[in-house]
């Protein structure tokens, strides 16, 4: 099972993700803003807040995206 372990907030609402199993790349979050679930991430403070979560990444108000969906659209760095 894929296992997000570290993730940084980088410009232009994309993440830089590692993986548990040393995969990494960088993931754009901003299709995702469009739903309201995610519209609090328009916020760049808030934005940065993001930390692994569980298996996938998260934000403090429970938005969050799994390690799947992640690895579907990860581009390599």
């Amino acid at each position: 099972m894929k296992k997000v372990s570290r993730v940084s907030p980088l410009e232009g609402k994309k993440v830089a993700v590692v993986f548990s199993d040393g995969v990494s790349g960088v993931f754009d979050v901003a299709p995702y803003i469009r739903s309201d679930f995610f519209r609090r991430l328009e916020d760049d403070a808030y934005f940065k807040q993001v930390r692994p979560f569980f298996t996938g990444i998260g934000w403090p108000e429970g938005q969050d995206l799994g390690p799947d969906t992640i690895a579907a659209d990860l581009q390599p760095n």
